[in-house]
């Protein structure tokens, strides 16, 4: 799992002690089910079963692999729309390559990171380089949907290209901690992302044994979803593994922990760290379109039909059917 490494993870600047901030309780661990994207590429749905005010301003993440493709076999997906939201693609193994109706589009391989603002919308497809089809080998990534204010689903489309080296670097005060700020703010250090809505999107690795203490916004909500390894998250050392979501509760820290073991396949403790200030505004998903009302998603479908969002037939997952919230928060 490279997605970027340092020779010397002691020369980094070094994550604040907690001191005496209020560590976070964990509100829940779920368990994130397989399943298979675009043309067959494996997931694991990292949201499933977390309702959408706990995730706010987040919609939904897959885990994609990790998998090792043999020759032939690497999938993508089919040309599909989007509207109203962004989708942060990070590629930790692997390349993969996007296109969009209006011309844009990259390549993206290890550690690197596109940003794809749908806004008014937009049509794209992602698939892996034809070189990586005829040779095979790993592929592992995730995708997260980060959605926008009622104020920002109109705005024009946008690509982000965050390439690996240009990620903020940090290191857990006793060096067993590595890690990497995509977007937003961690301990005074900010990652290359630029958003809409304010969020922290991080990716930490921790050696056996190592604990991390992070200040986190109070602010903000704050979801660990474990890419790979096993450990505990929050004070109370509620136990996680690969393919678990951890939703925290108020405070001003996170607390992760690595196991003192891990299985050989998985050296280390690989962690998706996720928080925002939550939108509040109603949501109405349905497949590729988030927006505010349902009468907002029958103008996405008539949009898209009418070939407003591009001319390329297209079509996209889950969820099939209109899932809706007021806006409003839970409780801890």
């Amino acid at each position: 799992m490279p997605a970027i490494t340092v020779d010397d993870i002691t020369v980094l600047p070094r994550v604040p002690e907690a001191g005496e901030a209020l560590q976070r309780p964990v509100r829940s661990v779920t368990t994130a089910p397989t399943g298979v994207e675009g043309e067959g590429f494996p997931v694991r749905r990292a949201f499933a079963g977390v309702d959408l005010t706990d995730l706010d301003p987040f919609i939904h993440m897959d885990q994609m692999g990790e998998v090792e493709y043999a020759p032939g076999e690497p999938k993508g997906t089919p040309w599909h729309p989007h509207r109203g939201f962004e989708t942060v693609t990070y590629m930790i193994d692997g390349t993969f390559e996007h296109q969009d109706s209006n011309g844009g589009g990259g390549l993206i391989t290890n550690g690197d990171t596109q940003w794809m603002t749908a806004g008014a919308g937009i049509l794209h497809i992602e698939k892996p380089p034809e070189q990586l089809v005829m040779s095979g080998g790993l592929f592992h990534g995730s995708q997260l949907w980060v959605n926008l204010p009622k104020a920002q689903k109109w705005a024009a489309p946008r690509y982000q290209d965050l390439r690996a080296n240009e990620v903020g670097l940090l290191a857990s005060p006793d060096a067993g901690a590595l890690v990497r700020v995509i977007a937003g703010d961690l301990a005074g250090y900010r990652g290359p992302g630029d958003t809409y809505t304010p969020i922290t999107y991080a990716h930490a690795t921790l050696a056996p044994g190592a604990r991390l203490d992070l200040p986190w916004n109070p602010a903000f909500n704050a979801l660990a979803y474990v890419l790979a390894g096993r450990g505990t998250v929050g004070a109370e050392r509620r136990p996680v593994e690969m393919g678990q979501l951890a939703v925290f509760g108020s405070g001003d820290a996170l607390r992760i922990e690595a196991a003192a073991t891990q299985e050989s396949r998985s050296p280390a403790l690989e962690v998706l760290l996720l928080g925002g200030r939550p939108i509040g505004e109603p949501v109405a998903w349905y497949g590729p379109f988030v927006m505010n009302t349902r009468t907002e998603l029958m103008e996405a479908f008539e949009d898209y039909q009418a070939g407003k969002l591009g001319s390329i037939p297209a079509a996209h997952h889950t969820p099939d059917e209109i899932v809706e919230t007021d806006g409003s928060p839970t409780g801890d």
